[in-house]
């Protein structure tokens, strides 16, 4: 990350919480700086090396490296967690469905996937639980990510023995749609007009989805995440992983220029008409839950909008070679 972005991050845990400010002790030594305290947690979880490896570089001992990472990433959730990890607003929800309609797909608001996470000291009365067969025990991450690497969503903690469709059924990601809190959204596709914006999931195994793009990054960027994870307790874990998804989207808009944007300034400036809208009138819960519900499980309805979309995708593309 850059020098601008961690500065913002130190600063911030030094003002809010009593743990990262530095202190006297009885002697009226100083004690660890902010900065010590900070640059130990991150470089745990860039590095993903033990707790001992920061002991000559950053002076200090392995249970003050790991109290340290563990009160970063609970603190550092507490305070950017609301804004860097937040379901999208409808300004966001029109970019998307601006960005969608841009690729071919009229109503997509990211895509959808799930990743594993290797559990190295799984307890063993849970490892059942969490291995295959004779496969490692590992912890499943379901995110949803848009076209700028942007992780909107992140469900994490299913046991590794579960499918992506049982890790759905488990998941949150709909909860705003079934109790009618989410914003309200209406596109054309193929002359047929839709109420319900989607996710996009395996298409075509030859086109890496978004998501899975995003997967890499964050693995590329967090060794912690790539290697597998040592710690007993699930709920630090879990914890680890959240707090590695909110620095990435930290990253992301901090570096946001950098990536490739689609130029959607056609649709901002009125210069094309697009299909896809949000409402800006806000749903009520009781006059949209049942029918949210049952429109979210009908067959008849997914089907016509895959065969839609093809027919979209064709007629937008077919004439490129």
């Amino acid at each position: 990350m850059n020098k601008g972005l961690f500065i913002r991050i130190v600063d911030g845990l030094e003002q809010f919480f009593p743990f990262f400010q530095q202190r006297k002790d009885a002697t009226g030594r100083f004690g660890l700086s902010a900065l010590q305290k900070c640059t130990a947690a991150i470089s745990l979880l860039a590095y993903g090396t033990a707790a001992d490896t920061v002991d000559e570089y950053l002076r200090l001992g392995e249970t003050t490296a790991l109290s340290c990472l563990h009160n970063f990433t609970n603190r550092f959730i507490q305070l950017f967690g609301d804004e860097y990890l937040r379901r999208p607003t409808p300004e966001d929800l029109q970019r998307l469905l601006d960005i969608g309609e841009k690729r071919g797909f009229p109503g997509m608001v990211g895509s959808i996937d799930c990743m594993h996470w290797e559990w190295k000291n799984c307890p063993t009365a849970w490892k059942g639980q969490y291995a295959r067969g004779s496969e490692k025990p590992r912890i499943v991450l379901e995110a949803v990510a848009s076209h700028d690497l942007w992780i909107w969503h992140a469900f994490f903690g299913p046991p590794g023995t579960l499918n992506d469709i049982n890790v759905l059924d488990r998941s949150p990601v709909f909860d705003d749609i079934l109790e009618g809190r989410a914003p309200r959204v209406k596109y054309m596709v193929n002359g047929h007009m839709y109420k319900l914006a989607y996710y996009l999931t395996d298409v075509q195994e030859a086109t890496r989805k978004d998501v899975e793009r995003a997967f890499g990054v964050l693995q590329a960027r967090f060794a912690i995440v790539r290697n597998p994870v040592k710690t007993l307790d699930k709920e630090k874990i879990g914890k680890i992983m959240r707090a590695c998804i909110i620095l990435h989207n930290m990253i992301v808009e901090d570096e946001r220029n950098g990536y490739t944007r689609i130029d959607i300034s056609e649709f901002e400036e009125g210069d094309v008409t697009r299909s896809s809208q949000v409402e800006t009138e806000r749903p009520t819960n009781l006059n949209n839950m049942f029918s949210n519900r049952n429109d979210l499980r009908d067959r008849h309805m997914h089907d016509q909008l895959k065969n839609d979309l093809i027919q979209n995708i064709w007629n937008k593309f077919g004439d490129e070679d």
